[in-house]
């Protein structure tokens, strides 16, 4: 009977360890337990990650947009970190969408049509390697995807494209208060003179993807 109840204590603790850990996922994913099955996840890097955060999340089908850090060689960069440029990381952000409502292709063009890829690292006002723009893939499928809009861009833009197309290996998210910066900080002077606008040109350019509520 105590080796029972011994096996009942260990599966419990196990239970709640799994139980924890799922929950402090979903926390830094930002996304209640029952939309994980139906979410994809595709990255990408164009500048500020406010600004990039923001845009996404204003789309139809993106249920939650993560700012953090890939691209690079360091393990858990900091902010501080790829401020240096020496991390290889670019400011990156996770798009979780639901592939019901929205393509990856759609995503990509959503990529392409709120920043200048043709700008080698950087988006004004920000320049280093960390801002710089990357298209991430998962298959070889999503790499087609991003290879196919490149080759068509190239025949618009006066400039060749200078995106990175990198298959996608660790995302590190950013510290929480990157997170819902834009939103969450309307009185901060970069948002103001930066990230609203660029968000506010974006919509202009795609009114049909937008979602009907505010952002």
């Amino acid at each position: 009977m105590k080796f029972i109840k011994s096996i009942i204590v260990v599966v419990l603790l196990l239970s709640f360890s799994v139980f924890s850990n799922t929950n402090k996922d979903i926390r830094d994913n930002k996304l209640p337990l029952n939309h994980l099955k139906e979410m994809k996840v595709a990255y990408f890097a164009s500048g500020c990650f406010w600004c990039v955060e923001a845009i996404f999340e204003s789309v139809i089908g993106v249920e939650e947009a993560v700012s953090g850090y890939a691209g690079g060689h360091t393990k858990n960069p900091t902010y501080q970190k790829i401020g240096t440029g020496r991390t290889g990381h670019s400011e990156t952000v996770a798009v979780y969408y639901n592939p019901k409502k929205i393509s990856f292709k759609t995503l990509v063009d959503v990529f392409y049509g709120s920043h200048n890829p043709t700008t080698k690292n950087g988006q004004h006002p920000d320049y280093g390697s960390q801002y710089r723009s990357i298209a991430f893939y998962n298959t070889s499928e999503e790499k087609k995807v991003i290879e196919n809009t490149i080759r068509k861009l190239n025949k618009v833009y006066n400039r060749k494209i200078v995106t990175e197309v990198i298959k996608i290996k660790k995302f590190y998210p950013a510290e929480e208060y990157h997170q819902n910066y834009e939103r969450l900080h309307p009185e901060n002077r970069y948002i103001q003179n930066i990230s609203i606008p660029r968000l506010n040109n974006f919509k202009r350019r795609f009114p049909e993807l937008l979602k009907k509520y505010k952002h």
